[in-house]
């Protein structure tokens, strides 16, 4: 059996200096906001290349707190509009509306799955005040021509990076386009915490300092509260497994760079599209996705070789029951993708054979 992501072969990988950290922060009798926390958002800020790291509960939150800072800031209203790819995970679209913003949908580019810049700029109105580009599947959006329209209208951009950990166009790494990006760790992104965890990176220092005191209550100082903040904290364990995490995150990609070379140069079935990478990225593969018209047939083909795969993701936002004002919406390109996309097996213990085996499983599949 050739599973989809082995998260305990992945960890156990780390075991020793997991229990360590684990270990340290139990004994040390600080369990939240600690020294912990501070290294991990240092660590992770000088990764990103930004200024600032913010350690947060998850990556929802992640989203929705830099919104909401954006508003106690001034620099969005209530029912101001914000940009998004229309074939994105629903999180990105639920960050928007939790702030009493209002999202709107574009369809992606169709080589990259990513938000097209054209129809990011065809959406822009007199309402319009950010852009939320998702960097889907580990690979960034067309940042250079995103960030060339943001400053041409004014607008902010808040980079949904929860799969892109490390992903860089010439480069410039995701977290450190925007004037945002939000980033989840749960354990089955690329860089994965024993948990939920998550974080924003800015240059900011003004947001910054906001978030901070919106994660911990609206708190700047002890008793004294700035804003009507949450709890959204990324805990002292955590912080510190993560810290051992990021320290493997470059080998890891590494290896994931390997097996989609693998992917990509031996899968040839003519009913199956494979990813499309620009020169200028550098992928870091979180997931492969390919695309086929005869999706269901060849998963099932898949399971009965053993292979495991899965579907990222089936159901557009449009279309669930949570939006359903949308629902007389069409969406052609985003329909077709998620009706077509079927990730393979990817991972950092995933072996060399196991991706020869699963593309030869593809490739010997009859329609």
């Amino acid at each position: 059996m050739t599973p989809f992501l082995d998260l305990k072969s992945i960890n156990a990988q780390y075991r020793s200096e997991l229990i360590e950290a684990c270990t340290r922060v139990i004994d040390s009798g600080w369990y939240i906001g600690g020294n912990e926390l501070t290294q991990f958002e240092q660590k992770f800020a000088a990764y990103c290349g930004t200024t600032h790291c913010i350690g947060v509960a998850n990556g929802l939150d992640a989203l929705i707190l830099t919104l909401r800072a954006w508003l106690e800031l001034g620099r969005l209203q209530p029912g101001d509009e914000i940009i998004v790819p229309a074939n994105t995970y629903i999180a990105s679209i639920l960050a928007i509306s939790a702030n009493g913003l209002t999202p709107v949908l574009a369809e992606p580019d169709a080589a990259s799955f990513n938000l097209s810049p054209a129809n990011a700029r065809a959406a822009i109105t007199a309402r319009t005040r950010a852009i939320l580009p998702v960097h889907l599947y580990g690979q960034l959006a067309d940042m250079p021509a995103i960030m060339a329209l943001a400053r041409e209208h004014g607008l902010l951009v808040l980079e949904d990076a929860a799969q892109a950990h490390g992903a860089s166009i010439s480069g410039k790494r995701a977290g450190s386009w925007g004037d945002a990006a939000g980033f989840s760790f749960y354990p089955g992104k690329n860089l994965g915490a024993l948990g939920d965890a998550g974080a924003i990176t800015t240059h900011d220092d003004q947001l910054a300092q906001t978030l901070r005191a919106l994660r911990n209550y609206g708190s700047h100082e002890k008793y004294k509260n700035l804003f009507k903040g949450i709890n959204s904290r990324l805990d002292e364990i955590q912080a510190a497994m993560l810290c051992v995490k990021l320290s493997k995150l470059e080998l890891e990609t590494q290896h994931r760079r390997a097996l989609a070379a693998i992917y990509l140069q031996n899968i040839h079935h003519p009913g199956v599209q494979l990813p499309q990478v620009a020169s200028s990225v550098q992928h870091v593969w979180h997931l492969f996705v390919i695309r086929t018209q005869q999706r269901a047939a060849l998963q099932q083909h898949l399971a009965t070789q053993g292979i495991q795969t899965l579907i990222h993701y089936p159901i557009p936002p449009h279309q669930q029951q949570a939006y359903q004002e949308w629902s007389g919406r069409s969406y052609p390109l985003t329909e077709a993708m998620h009706r077509e996309v079927l990730s393979l097996p990817m991972g950092p213990t995933l072996s060399e054979e196991a991706a020869l085996r699963a593309a030869a499983a593809v490739n010997g599949f009859n329609a």
